[in-house]
């Protein structure tokens, strides 16, 4: 290595982009590369605590940073913040390099031209990690010349196989290795902050409260405070609670303990807390040094009179975390889904000083989770990640990873051999998986449209101007300084289809959708029926844009005073949540009921459900419509006149329509069927024809009496 620039630029430290990780590139704005007169694709060095090599890529912004991926900070011995000196700097290609894998590799087979082949034009160093596309980290062991090197197509590369073991080495030629088996700080290779997507906010919060008072308690004490001793993760299942605390672990080098809370529990009285006080006397003992209790409300929540063993765990834990000697080199990270069942006493300064919740991505957090499990996915060029991330509302990082997990699955079956994950891959994905915050209330994105409503135009619009609208154009609300509709309730006879209307707008929209029968809520235990509407709406703002679809809301909103009080707490619960989807223009909440005059009047006013629309039964030119929709694709016979069934059924529903439809295709099924038997009539499916006659039949057998 030579050429380098004395003088160099102090520039500060940031992460990767999420498709940087493992590619050895420094991403430098274009001033601090015009200073250091580098183009792209140039080696620089990057000095630290140590100095290593890197090729010069550009960064999309301008400032005074240096962006660099989890590998590299450690090859330079730098944490995100720090400042280092970046060099430009010559590198000569290596004659020969010794590497070895971090983690076992799977298999026996050769893998020298692999490990070559992807690291061609990669700057390597003695003593660094390096990642390998497919294969993972690799510890450089030896490279000739010695310091910094870049692997060309002609290197010499060995590699060791994982634990040091020489003699297994497989090459003609090997470089003189070093035998050495990887150290444990080596080893522990696991998750970086490039690996976490859409929480960039939430990890500046964590790094805050963790990685300095680790890395720097002193800091703490000129300021004559005590440094932070705990931090609590809450939100739902799979959004990255565990993935931040092993992520901090490592970038600041810290002993790492997971204690999974349901481990601790024992029906020996006094083990629960031996096993307690065992985990803090580890980790003081490791010092720096982060103690993760994961699903910490199975051992912390609320002390009662009739919990002996979780009281006493209760107050094992408080009093370790008071009494924690060395404050600021141990945290304690809690993780819970349900912060709300958390004993108060452990939810104050002192002990858990902060809470943070790791909520459900956005559009563009859900395109960054993507791009980091998509990182080494070989993908056709019609795949669209933004369009992905646009279609999975309410899917967190978890159900992303299924995603692209499925859509890998679906490329396997099609092909056996070197398969690339295409468009429709990921397409049969989203068909499959589902996001998991809502399963519990059958979160769905329809496929209906208005297209498959017939008539109700009037509706149609009132529906997209409330519920599309705020989604789409959301400037012009904001030019506007108005507030999109609340709620819309649907009222009319049964039948007329304001489920379909419901599931239609959701589906044009291309959001969750939320649909909850007004009975299923109700629960003869006091306080139960409360508990399930809250836990509706929390949900649907966790997984927002969403629509919350209250079919049959009559049955839980009826008159107070006139109605159950299990009902009337139901009301007033709905009001509180209706008055709190204000503050969300994701959120939309559709009801629909037959029996308007039942409601209370509460719940109909402005900034509840403030918009009324009537579905009323279709008149002639609608019913037209719904019977073409109904009747769209089947074999109908050149005498079905759907204009005179349209005029002859008059005061008719859509249901009463789809009914109509079904029972005429029935009798012309029911012909076939009769005339032959089963395996016959089976080929003679081309002879079912829909006639006029079957129509007609169909209506003196239906009672059309009503």
């Amino acid at each position: 290595m030579s050429g380098q620039n004395a003088a160099g630029l102090e520039l500060s430290v940031e992460g990767a982009n999420k498709r940087d990780a493992g590619r050895g590139i420094a991403r430098l704005p274009e001033s601090a590369r015009s200073r250091l007169g580098v183009l792209s694709g140039d080696p620089v060095i990057v000095e630290g605590d140590r100095r290593t090599v890197v090729k010069v890529w550009p960064a999309d912004e301008d400032g005074q940073f240096v962006r660099v991926d989890a590998d590299t900070r450690a090859n330079a011995g730098v944490n995100i913040g720090d400042v280092v000196t970046v060099h430009n700097a010559t590198v000569d290609d290596a004659t020969s390099v010794t590497v070895q894998p971090a983690q076992p590799l799977p298999g026996n087979e050769a893998y020298e031209h692999t490990v070559r082949d992807r690291l061609v034009d990669r700057m390597v160093q003695a003593d660094e990690r390096v990642h390998v596309e497919g294969l993972g980290t690799f510890l450089v062991r030896t490279t000739t010349p010695d310091g910094s090197v870049r692997v060309a197509d002609d290197t010499r590369l060995t590699v060791l196989p994982y634990g040091g073991d020489e003699s297994a080495s497989r090459t003609a030629e090997p470089s003189e290795p070093t035998g050495e088996s990887p150290s444990p700080e080596d080893a522990d290779i696991d998750v970086s902050y490039e690996d976490i997507g859409g929480l960039d906010e939430e990890l500046d919060l964590i790094r805050e409260m963790i990685e300095v008072p680790l890395s720097e308690p002193e800091r703490f004490r000129r300021l004559g405070i005590d440094p932070p001793s705990g931090v609590l993760l809450h939100g739902p299942p799979g959004t990255g609670k565990t993935l931040i605390a092993r992520a901090v672990a490592n970038e600041v080098d810290a002993y790492f303990d997971t204690i999974s809370g349901p481990e601790i529990v024992s029906k020996y009285k006094g083990e629960s807390e031996e096993r307690l006080r065992e985990a803090f006397e580890q980790a003081e003992a490791n010092a720096p040094a982060i103690l993760f209790i994961d699903e910490i409300d199975s051992i912390a929540g609320a002390r009662d009179e009739d919990a002996d063993m979780e009281n006493r765990v209760v107050a094992q834990l408080l009093t370790l975390m008071d009494g924690l000697e060395d404050r600021g080199r141990v945290v304690v990270i809690g993780a819970t889904n349900r912060v709300d069942t958390i004993d108060e006493a452990l939810r104050r300064g002192g002990r858990f000083d902060r809470e943070i919740e790791i909520g459900v991505p956005d559009e563009g957090g859900r395109r960054e989770i993507l791009d980091v499990h998509t990182r080494e996915m070989p993908m056709t060029d019609d795949v669209d990640l933004d369009r992905v991330a646009g279609r999975t509302h309410g899917f967190v990082g978890a159900d992303l990873q299924s995603l692209t997990t499925e859509a890998a699955m679906n490329a396997l079956r099609r092909e056996k051999e070197d398969p690339d994950v295409s468009r429709e891959d990921f397409g049969a994905a989203l068909a499959a998986v589902d996001p998991s915050a809502m399963r519990e209330y059958v979160a769905e994105s329809p496929t209906v449209t208005f297209d498959d409503v017939g008539g109700l135009e009037e509706a149609k619009d009132t529906l997209t101007e409330a519920v599309q609208w705020p989604l789409v154009y959301g400037p012009l609300f904001d030019a506007a300084n108005t507030d999109p509709p609340t709620g819309v309730l649907l009222y009319g006879p049964p039948g007329t289809g304001k489920t379909l209307l419901a599931r239609a707008v959701a589906g044009e929209s291309g959001v969750n959708f939320v649909h909850v029968n007004g009975p299923e809520l109700l629960d003869r235990y006091v306080g139960e029926s409360e508990k399930a509407v809250r836990e509706v709406f929390d949900r649907a703002r966790q997984t927002a844009p969403s629509i919350v679809f209250l079919d049959e809301i009559d049955a839980i909103a009826g008159q107070r005073g006139e109605t159950h009080e299990v009902t009337e707490r139901v009301v007033s619960q709905l009001l509180t949540e209706l008055d709190g989807v204000t503050d969300n223009p994701n959120l939309v909440v559709l009801a629909a009921t037959n029996r308007r005059e039942g409601l209370d009047d509460a719940l109909l006013r402005p900034g509840r459900l403030e918009q009324h629309v009537e579905v009323p039964n279709p008149d002639e030119a609608a019913r037209r419509k719904i019977l073409e929709v109904h009747t769209e694709g089947k074999p109908l016979g050149d005498d079905v006149d759907l204009d005179r069934l349209a005029a002859v059924t008059e005061g008719r529903s859509g249901a009463d329509l789809e009914a109509l439809v079904r029972a005429a295709s029935m009798r012309a099924i029911r012909e076939v069927a009769d005339s032959a038997s089963p395996d016959e009539a089976n080929e003679r499916a081309d002879d079912v024809v829909i006639e006029g006659s079957h129509f007609d039949d169909a209506m003196d057998g239906l009672d059309w009496s009503g």
